[in-house]
């Protein structure tokens, strides 16, 4: 992979560094948030609450304010509980017993990352801008032993404010010694990698196999992060064109 490719056209610009989201585009958990809600359920012995969407919406909003996953998981979940009209203390047992259904170590790459991660890391400057609370996202990035491709992480949430902010790939810029210009970032995200990237004057790459791309305009999309080797990228008009 070599050069700089736009909308299918390779340009004079090289490619320096990538950037890349962590949950869902690299690793996944072997358990999902929704079995491990249902359980945490079970465990406190209480009726589902809320459901795990409403968990995944408010996510990044306690991120920002809270410095562990514990922490996180327990403001959220009573705030939950309380906007469905239970009892906050609920909420807060549900994450209790979801603490102890989690093992943040229970994850694993996605098939095609640790050869795509392998080869790029030969040649570009790689780093991973992922949210969340850093004690969870350090765990997940140590079971895998993700830094061995990484030069860089960017725990947005906890360093900076969350994606779709700016800021976090501003300082994956500073700390990648790169430029918008020299990068692109990879996600499987629309709202928060796609957007946040754009307005930090990144190209983007949106990881996915759904038709629905409206509400943000990635540079590049790919339906596997192993077509990352494959380039030129198909752009999202390109794609839903064909």
């Amino acid at each position: 992979m070599n050069g700089r490719y736009t909308m299918g056209t390779e340009t004079t610009t090289p490619l320096e560094a990538i950037t890349f989201d962590l949950d869902g585009t690299l690793l996944r958990y072997e358990r999902s948030p929704g079995t491990v809600l249902e359980a945490a359920f079970e465990r406190a012995g209480v009726e589902p609450l809320f459901a795990v969407d409403e968990y995944y919406a408010r996510y990044d909003d306690f991120a920002e304010r809270c410095d562990s996953m514990a922490a996180l998981r327990s403001e959220c979940f009573a705030a939950l509980a309380a906007a469905n009209g239970y009892d906050r203390r609920l909420g807060r047992d549900v994450a209790a017993a979801f603490n102890d259904e989690r093992d943040q170590s229970n994850v694993e790459l996605v098939p095609p990352a640790a050869r795509v991660l392998d080869e790029l890391s030969r040649e570009y400057r790689l780093a991973v801008i992922t949210n969340g609370a850093r004690d969870a996202q350090r765990q997940k990035i140590d079971a895998v032993n993700l830094e061995r491709w990484l030069d860089e992480v960017v725990v947005a949430g906890h360093d900076t404010p969350p994606k779709p902010d700016p800021e976090p790939f501003e300082q994956a810029m500073r700390l990648l010694d790169a430029t918008p210009a020299t990068a692109v970032h990879v996600g499987d995200s629309l709202e928060t990698d796609i957007v946040g990237s754009a307005a930090a004057g990144l190209e983007s790459v949106w990881v996915s196999d759904r038709s629905d791309g409206s509400g943000a305009e990635p540079t590049y999309r790919v339906a596997s992060i192993g077509d990352l080797l494959t380039p030129p990228w198909l752009s999202q008009s390109e794609t839903e064109g064909q």
